[in-house]
């Protein structure tokens, strides 16, 4: 029996989302000039053209691309881009876990359009080759609730006629996004950047553009996914011009995110730092036969929603949770609702390496303890 750790993490904050905040983050050091001020005031334009030329340039957004922030969260971003895109051709639909799955049900049973289904059971991904370049293609770069990612950007086509629906929410800011050949992104600040939840972040191409200003849906559109006016793109929109009131609070939170993320030396040192938490949790499972990945091919398995399959009935998984919850060490890292029953840790760059180890000598001895 293994003894009871002496170490505890410094951040016990491993919720996939909302997601931990920055090392040193203090609410008090937020820029609370906008606060009270409208969001239609030259302050408050300013501080949401801010959050948008930062955010391209720390991911280094192709100049000809679009930038928006819009309601609902990532969300909010996939179905405006769902409801308002899609239409003019077949659509295949890419399902590996629960938020795919959503965007399915969206696609087949409210827009009700010729669709090509490509699904993969929870650990696994379709055959993303049976993709079509003359199809709208619709997918998650990376399943939040499956801890399965999309390796890479090779099976899509550069010489395809459709589009490239990307939900990126826990890639953006921790994996490389080939940037050429997605022509809709979309994120949230709650994932990576452990920002705050409700604002989503839509990423437009040119193909994209092109699409809104061509073609016109044959369903209504609320308000708040109305992205053209008499046939030409709202530019405001991706200038700061935000089409429904946010949160000025959630805005001066999200620049200080972005601030931290320069300081860091940019996208490419958290993307190292998911790297190594992974690591850290990959040499944890290779120790320990009682543990193991939900994603079967290294190659595909996520450095952020880490999922892991324990040999325990549903019942003692969550025994286990509760325990670590109890103890300080873990918070919320129980699998999605609609997942397998097992663990999962955010190993984004606001989670450190050194934390991710001091928990994991309580995971053995949590799981000792349940199963005895």
């Amino acid at each position: 029996m293994s003894e009871r750790p002496s170490v505890k993490p410094q951040n016990p904050n491993f919720s996939s989302g909302p997601c931990s905040k920055r090392p040193g983050y203090d609410l008090a050091s937020l820029d609370q000039s906008t606060l009270g001020r409208s969001h239609r005031s030259a302050l408050g334009k300013a501080a949401l053209k801010r959050a948008i030329t930062e955010t391209r340039s720390l991911l280094g957004i192709p100049d000809d691309y679009r930038v928006g922030i819009v309601p609902a969260s990532d969300t909010g971003a996939v179905e405006m881009a769902l409801w308002s895109l899609l239409g003019p051709r077949p659509v295949d639909v890419c399902v590996w876990e629960s938020f795919g799955a959503g965007w399915h049900t969206d696609i087949a049973k409210q827009l009700k359009l010729d669709l090509n289904l490509l699904k993969a059971d929870y650990g696994k991904l379709p055959d993303l080759g049976q993709t079509r370049p003359d199809h709208d293609i619709v997918f998650t770069w990376n399943g939040t609730t499956s801890g399965v990612c999309v390796p890479n950007g090779d099976w899509i086509s550069d010489e395809r006629q459709g589009l490239t629906i990307c939900d990126a929410t826990s890639a953006v800011f921790a994996m490389d996004l080939p940037w050429h050949k997605l022509d809709v992104v979309t994120f949230s600040w709650q994932k990576v950047l452990g920002g705050e939840g409700a604002h989503g972040m839509l990423i437009l191409g040119p193909r994209a553009v092109e699409r809104l200003e061509s073609y016109t849906p044959s369903w209504p559109l609320p308000k708040i996914f109305r992205m053209t006016k008499g046939g030409k793109l709202i530019e405001d929109i991706f200038e700061g011009a935000t089409i429904n009131t946010p949160s000025m609070l959630c805005v001066a939170d999200y620049l200080d995110a972005l601030c931290w993320v320069a300081a860091q030396g940019g996208v490419r040192q958290l993307i190292e730092v998911s790297r190594a938490n992974l690591a850290a949790i990959t040499r944890f499972v290779d120790r320990h036969d009682w543990i193991s990945f939900l994603a079967d091919d290294a190659a595909s398995r996520s450095s952020t929603s880490i999922c892991l399959s324990l040999d325990l009935p549903a019942d003692r998984v969550k025994a286990l949770v509760k325990l670590l919850g109890e103890e300080g060490v873990a918070n919320d890292i129980g699998s999605y609702k609609d997942a397998p029953a097992g663990l999962r840790i955010w190993g984004g760059a606001t989670v450190a390496t050194a934390d991710i180890e001091a928990l994991l000598p309580w995971l053995a001895w949590g799981y000792e303890q349940v199963k005895a």
